[in-house]
C-alpha cells in the first residue's frame, strides 16, 4: 500500500504522524511511506531519517495526499486539505468530528474513508490511541496552569506547591480518566491540594487507592462543583464522552462565583469543552479571560512538546497502520473489533452514533 505522511499545518502543531522507526516497519511489508519535506523536523526527525528508514520525501501536501492510498496524521485534515482528501483513501488521524460540523460534512463529501484514533476502543472499553495523548495533556494541563495562575498574565498569583508556613494551591479535577489521573499524580507531585469529581464510582475507588492522601476524591453533581469552583485555584476540565460532544458541567453563571484570578484549562476542548464559556485557542494565543477567569483551551496541547508526543503516538498507532496497510480497511475492521470502532465515515455514510447526535442527524 502507498502510505502518505503529509506536514501538519494545524497553529504550532509540531507533531509527525509517525516516526522513522515506523516507518522502517512498514517498509519491511513492502509498503511504500511517501513523507512531505520536513514533516518530521519539530519533533526532532529529519528528512535524512526517514530515507534511511526506506521513505520517500516529496515536496508538497497536494504531492502526498495525490499518490497516497492511506493518509496518517495527527490531526483532523484544516480546511486547506479538506479538497485535497480523495474518494475511498483512508485517513488514520484524531478527528474529534462531534466538535466541527464543517469538518464532518468535509469528509462525507470528500467520500473517503474515515478512521478515528480517538474511537478506536479496546476490549476493557479503554481507548488505546488516545490515552497516550490523554496522558501528555493531563500532565501539561498541570504545567500551563501553574504558569497561568502567576500575577503578571493574570492569574492569582498562587504557587500551586506553596512554602513552609503558606498554604498550597488547591487544584479541581473533573474526571478521574486519563487526563483526569495524570493531572491529579502531577499536581500532588508538586505538593497542591488536589480535588478530583467523577460519577464512576469504580474510578474514584483507584484514585484513592493509588493517590496520596492530599488528593481526595467526591462524587461529581452541580450541587459539589459549585461548592468546590469558589475555593479552588486551577481547574482542570479532564471529561471525556467517546466519540460525543463533552457535557457542559460547567456553566457561564458559575464564573462569577469564582475568585478573580481563577484558571481554567479545559482539556476536553476538542469535544467542544466541559466548560459553556470554552472555545479553541492555539499556543500563539492560549488564554483569554472572562469574568476576571482565565481560561486556557488549547486544543493541541501535547503539540507542545512534539518529541514525546510523537514517540508515543507511534508506539500505539503502528500496529494499527500495519494491520490497515496489510489486509485494507474492510478486511482489517471485519477481523478486529477494536479498529472497526475507530470507523466514523465511510464513503459519505456517518457510521459512529456519537456524531450522528452530535448534529441531529
Amino acid at each position: 500500500m502507498k502510505i502518505g505522511i503529509p506536514k501538519e499545518i494545524k497553529n504550532n502543531e509540531s507533531r509527525v504522524g509517525m516516526t522513522p522507526a515506523g516507518v522502517y516497519e512498514l517498509t519491511k511489508y513492502g509498503h511504500t511511506v511517501y513523507i512531505q519535506s520536513t514533516a518530521g523536523e519539530g519533533s526532532g526527525f529529519f528528512d535524512n531519517d526517514y530515507k534511511k528508514a526506506g521513505a520517500l520525501i516529496l515536496d508538497t501536501l497536494g504531492q502526498v495526499y495525490g499518490i497516497s492510498e492511506m493518509i496518517v496524521k495527527v490531526k483532523e485534515p484544516t480546511e486547506e486539505e479538506y479538497a485535497l482528501v480523495q474518494p475511498q483513501q483512508i485517513v488514520f488521524t484524531y478527528f474529534h468530528f462531534a466538535s466541527s460540523e464543517a469538518l464532518t460534512e468535509a469528509m462525507v463529501k470528500s467520500k473517503s474513508i474515515c478512521i478515528a484514533y480517538e474511537t478506536v476502543e479496546d476490549d476493557e472499553g479503554t481507548l488505546p490511541l488516545l490515552t497516550p495523548m490523554s496522558e501528555v495533556a493531563g500532565r501539561m494541563a498541570i504545567q500551563q496552569g501553574a504558569k497561568y495562575l502567576e500575577k503578571p498574565v493574570k492569574g492569582r498569583g498562587v504557587l500551586l506547591g506553596g512554602v513552609p508556613g503558606v498554604a498550597p494551591g488547591k487544584v479541581l479535577v473533573l474526571g478521574a480518566g486519563i487526563v483526569g489521573i495524570q493531572a491529579a499524580k502531577m499536581a500532588a507531585g508538586l505538593g497542591a491540594h488536589v480535588t478530583i469529581l467523577d460519577i464512576n464510582m469504580k474510578r474514584l475507588r483507584y484514585v484513592n487507592d493509588v493517590m496520596p492522601p492530599h488528593v481526595v476524591t467526591e462524587f461529581s453533581n452541580e450541587f459539589n462543583i459549585r461548592k468546590h469552583i469558589k475555593t479552588h485555584d486551577l481547574i482542570i476540565g479532564g471529561v471525556l464522552l467517546k466519540g460525543a460532544k463533552a457535557p457542559n458541567l460547567i456553566t457561564k453563571d458559575m464564573l462569577k462565583e469564582m475568585r478573580p484570578g481563577t484558571v481554567i484549562v479545559d482539556v476536553a476542548v476538542d469535544q467542544g469543552g466541559c466548560v459553556e464559556t470554552t472555545k479553541p485557542t492555539t499556543h500563539e494565543d492560549p488564554i483569554y479571560i472572562i469574568d476576571d477567569v482565565v481560561h486556557y483551551c488549547v486544543a493541541n496541547m501535547p503539540g507542545a512538546v512534539p518529541h514525546t508526543s510523537t514517540m508515543a503516538l507511534t508506539n500505539v498507532t503502528l500496529p494499527y497502520v500495519i494491520k490497515l496497510a496489510n489486509l485494507g480497511w474492510q478486511k482489517a475492521t471485519e477481523e478486529d473489533a477494536c479498529l472497526q470502532k475507530g470507523l466514523n465515515i465511510i464513503e459519505g455514510e456517518i457510521v459512529y452514533d456519537e456524531i450522528k447526535e452530535a448534529f441531529q442527524i
